[in-house]
């Protein structure tokens, strides 16, 4: 079964070079960008507890060797949860908060609310979306959406893309 780029509730296609984007929380959102910079996967997890988390992390983290990066928005316990076990494993970790990927890939307009950037960030994860040619979502929960909206903020970081798609861009 394939829902919003994820085979069979695994994150999907992963080679030497991904970075991995998560949204951090109990609900979170995860995308996966290939090395030139296109969504390939991305999925919406509720882990339920702090305990789930960190097994589903070591799980998602283990055995994928082609996870170069971690990129992770928020903070606080959750998301060092992420970070131990990528450093663990030897993967590059960035740690962001909303505003970093707002600034620059949401209108100033965009960011008035909490309400209306979740709303923008949906409509720039669609357009991502298309522009990789990733599979069509059949629901875009906003914690994927967002995770989605944080991991071309990471590839553009990193230098994986060097300027903004203009099909993304408004």
């Amino acid at each position: 079964m394939n829902r919003g780029g994820i085979i069979s509730g695994t994150l999907g296609p992963m080679d030497s070079r991904t970075l991995l984007a998560v949204d951090v929380g109990l609900k979170a959102g995860m995308a996966v960008y290939n090395h030139d910079g296109r969504l390939v996967a991305y999925r919406s997890r509720n882990f339920g507890s702090a305990d789930r988390l960190r097994r589903g992390v070591r799980a998602i983290l283990s055995g994928r060797s082609g996870v170069a990066h971690l990129i992770t928005e928020g903070g606080g316990p959750l998301a060092e949860i992420w970070s131990k076990e990528a450093d663990r494993q030897g993967i590059g970790v960035t740690r962001i908060h909303a505003e970093a990927w707002r600034k620059l890939l949401l209108l100033p307009r965009e960011q008035k609310s909490g309400e209306k950037a979740r709303e923008s960030a949906d409509a720039l994860a669609r357009r991502i979306i298309n522009w990789s040619n990733a599979p069509k979502p059949t629901s875009l929960r906003h914690d994927a959406a967002e995770a989605i909206a944080v991991g071309l903020y990471g590839v553009l970081e990193i230098g994986w893309l060097p300027r903004l798609p203009k099909e993304v861009s408004r």
